[in-house]
């Protein structure tokens, strides 16, 4: 679990795995509206210098980004909110093998995807009102799913200079 105290060190959080990421990698992205999965995944997609920025495909489920040095691997981008069902999820036909996937809201259906996936789940103080967007600390729970012991390991380093909780 890691502490985050503010925006910017929520999009360094992103920046710090998207440094360690590897295409076929999956990160699941679990939390309440305001919690910072999109500003994450913006540190994200800014760390691997992509050719179009990262923003919240809320009405569109899912967005390919290339790299600006390069076509492989691509980020997928995916907002499951809309998505009702795994076969939904998975007609959407993501090249896992040759991407990094940050999914959020896929949870339910997140094997569609792979087996193997680091779960985030974004946490925010509640009752502090509907400000979605001011400075309130957060953290993030790591949780791996399927054969992923490498991936967390590469996650695991990552955090390192980040405040990291004990369970």
């Amino acid at each position: 679990m890691v502490q985050v105290p503010t925006a910017f060190e929520m999009e360094k959080l992103g920046g710090a795995l998207a440094l360690v990421a590897q295409a076929g990698d999956v990160f699941v992205l679990t939390g309440e509206l305001g919690a910072g999965k999109t500003t994450f995944s913006r540190g994200f997609g800014d760390a691997l210098e992509l050719d179009t920025p990262v923003s919240s495909p809320t009405f569109v489920v899912a967005r390919e980004h290339r790299l600006a040095q390069g076509p492989i691997p691509r980020l997928v981008h995916i907002d499951a909110y809309r998505v009702g069902s795994a076969a939904e999820l998975d007609e959407l036909d993501i090249d896992v093998p040759g991407s990094i996937v940050l999914a959020e809201w896929s949870a339910p259906y997140a094997s569609v995807l792979s087996e193997s996936f680091v779960e985030m789940v974004f946490e925010r103080p509640m009752g502090e009102g509907e400000d979605f967007e001011s400075d309130q600390p957060r953290t993030v729970t790591f949780r791996g799913h399927g054969n992923c012991s490498e991936f967390l390991s590469r996650v695991s380093a990552a955090l390192e200079g980040f405040d990291v909780l004990s369970d």
